[in-house]
């Protein structure tokens, strides 16, 4: 791999740090895909290009989706009968009692 030395302003530095920590990658990787996509042919940056990069919000919505069409595939849906009832969700009793099997097995686990 060659490394590339390029000179920027400090507020195109400063912004470009920024967006690449939105886009959870660092600016050589933003770099490397621009001067991939532009050595494939592609116009990088441009909307409705193949080298566009995408933006947080469309990350987290692809995301999303993925997860969905996971979801969908495995038949695992999101259903209503799923939902714990009103009165199972606010019996006290029985959260009390959750909490300290909860701890009793964690003193077992620490002895």
């Amino acid at each position: 791999m060659k490394n590339i030395t390029v000179s920027v302003d400090e507020e195109t530095h400063r912004l470009a740090r920024i967006r690449a920590a939105e886009m959870d990658t660092s600016v050589s990787a933003l770099v490397r895909d621009y001067l991939r996509s532009l050595a494939e042919g592609q116009t990088p940056g441009r909307p409705g290009d193949a080298g566009r990069v995408e933006t947080a919000h469309e990350r987290r919505r692809r995301l999303l989706n993925e997860v969905f069409e996971d979801f969908d595939a495995r038949g695992m849906g999101l259903r209503m009968a799923d939902n714990v009832p009103r009165e199972a969700l606010y019996d006290r009793a029985a959260a009390r009692a959750e909490a300290a099997a909860v701890r009793a097995r964690r003193r077992r686990a620490s002895t």
